[in-house]
């Protein structure tokens, strides 16, 4: 292996080299791709009231790139670069590890040319930062697993990087609990100090959202936002089973919506058709939040069945490796085009604000615009869908790169590199609201830089039968008569 200071013009290169291509999509989307979210997260800190429903971390890095440069381009370029670092780190980590450097480096040198990648990475969306948190604890478990062992300096990387996850997602808790419980399993030192890294990580977030924000006058998210997988499955339930549902049951939720909303919006794959339509009211979801979270309680009680199937359905984008292409909500999101804010959110859906015309398509480049628009409506065909952009099959990837990469290189550490990714595939099996590609990126990433220690993994076994035969035959004959 290289001496550190021997491989850090090439770790240099590869940053260089994926932050160029990284730039070339900024300059085609600048100052960013963005969604109705992107505009909410805006509309939090200039309109008022700032709201923790989203990332009060991410909508102040909105605020101030605004305030600082006019614009909101400069979060989307630091995103490029963090970007470019946190690939850099991953594959670096790896290589240590012990995949082969040449083709390590060339897989991340190559990934930004994907929409996944680099189109992602331009897009304003707090989804963007918390990916690439979960990389870099994939890469810091890497050095760890190179390292055969924990140290402070690691943990305490750790413990800020898992902080990160839930400050920039709310599920970010979910994914650091079911981590750390893999890497105590995994490690052999310092078992009780990582469960209490993880804790602490885990419970910051949380403090924050309800005890520290309220009192800076950050409102907390409304109820609706919160319980809106849960009135998804209640959704769910009524459209295919009513007779489970009594008078009281359906006043409550005509109260909310007209009955025929709920019939329509309970399809399993995506709770939009429900809640993002007019005569869904967030306002009367939240008078009645109580009550429709009782109505969730006892059907899962009752039909605990049911309910599982509505979760697994929906959380299909964590599991499942092909898309629902032809059933409601169920094909893979990818990322909305549009030129305008306007055409996500019309004059009256968000509390109006001066700078809401910096949310539009404005290309540095109109040459590279034309060239990765093509290419991003060219991948984006579903055929190609499984492949680049469903985290299900990456995630398999990373489980089954890393459970030979433990064998074949003596080394109980390398299963710690897919904890993180565990992590993510749980929470969002267990609570999500859409098969948006964003909520799987992270293992899209880290199991396409997995590849080449996969392919190494699955080759050191022949290459030592190899030599094994190789010396057996060089040895003198002693058979003895």
């Amino acid at each position: 292996m290289q001496n550190a200071k021997a491989s850090r013009p090439g770790t240099l290169a590869t940053f260089l080299a994926i932050q160029a291509v990284l730039v070339c999509w900024w300059l085609a989307y600048h100052p960013g791709l963005f969604s109705r979210d992107s505009v909410l997260y805006l509309s939090h800190t200039m309109a008022g009231p700032w709201v923790s429903d989203h990332s009060v971390v991410y909508d102040a890095l909105l605020w101030l790139s605004v305030r600082v440069s006019g614009d909101l381009g400069l979060v989307t370029l630091l995103q490029t670069t963090a970007m470019a670092a946190t690939l850099t780190y991953l594959a670096t980590a790896l290589r240590a590890l012990g995949a082969p450097p040449r083709s390590t480096t060339a897989v991340a040198v190559l990934m930004p040319l994907l929409p996944p990648v680099g189109a992602f990475a331009v897009t304003l969306w707090k989804d963007v930062p918390f990916t690439l948190c979960v990389v870099a604890i994939a890469a810091s478990c890497a050095g760890m697993a190179a390292a055969r062992t924990v140290t402070a300096g690691r943990l305490a990387g750790l413990g800020v990087l898992m902080t990160a996850l839930g400050l920039f997602r709310a599920n970010g808790f979910l994914i650091v609990a079911v981590a750390v419980v893999v890497l105590v399993l995994v490690v052999k030192v310092m078992r009780v100090r990582l469960a209490l890294v993880g804790t602490v990580a885990a419970a910051v977030p949380l403090l924050l959202t309800n005890l520290v924000f309220p009192l800076a006058g950050i409102a907390a998210p409304s109820k609706t936002y919160v319980y809106h997988t849960a009135f998804g499955d209640v959704a769910v339930l009524y459209r295919g089973h009513p007779e489970l549902f009594g008078y009281r049951d359906r006043a409550v939720m005509a109260a909310v919506a007209p009955l025929p909303r709920w019939t329509e919006g309970g399809t399993c794959h995506t709770i939009n058709p429900l809640i993002w339509r007019n005569d869904f009211n967030w306002q009367q979801a939240d008078a009645h939040a109580g009550e429709l979270l009782d109505l969730w309680k006892r059907l899962l009680l009752e039909r605990p069945g049911l309910v599982v199937d509505a979760r697994l359905c929906r959380g299909a984008i964590a599991w499942k490796i092909t898309q629902d292409e032809w059933a409601v909500g169920g094909e893979t999101y990818h990322f909305s085009r549009r030129p305008t804010a306007e055409t996500y959110v019309g004059p009256d859906k968000v509390p109006d604000f001066p700078e809401r015309h910096l949310f539009s398509s404005r290309p540095i480049s109109q040459k590279l615009y034309e060239v990765a628009d093509w290419w991003l409506v060219t991948a984006a065909a579903p055929r190609y869908d499984w492949l680049i952009w469903r985290g299900a099959l990456w995630s398999y990837v990373s489980y089954l790169a890393v459970g030979l990469a433990a064998w074949a290189l003596r080394n109980r550490y390398v299963p710690a590199v897919a904890a993180v990714v565990v992590g993510q595939q749980l929470a969002i099996l267990a609570n999500i609201s859409a098969q948006d590609f964003r909520y799987m990126a992270a293992p899209i990433h880290i199991g396409m830089l997995l590849l080449p220690l996969l392919a190494a993994s699955l080759a050191r076994p022949l290459r030592r039968g190899r030599r094994r035969k190789t010396v057996e035959e060089k040895l003198p004959n002693t058979h003895l008569f």
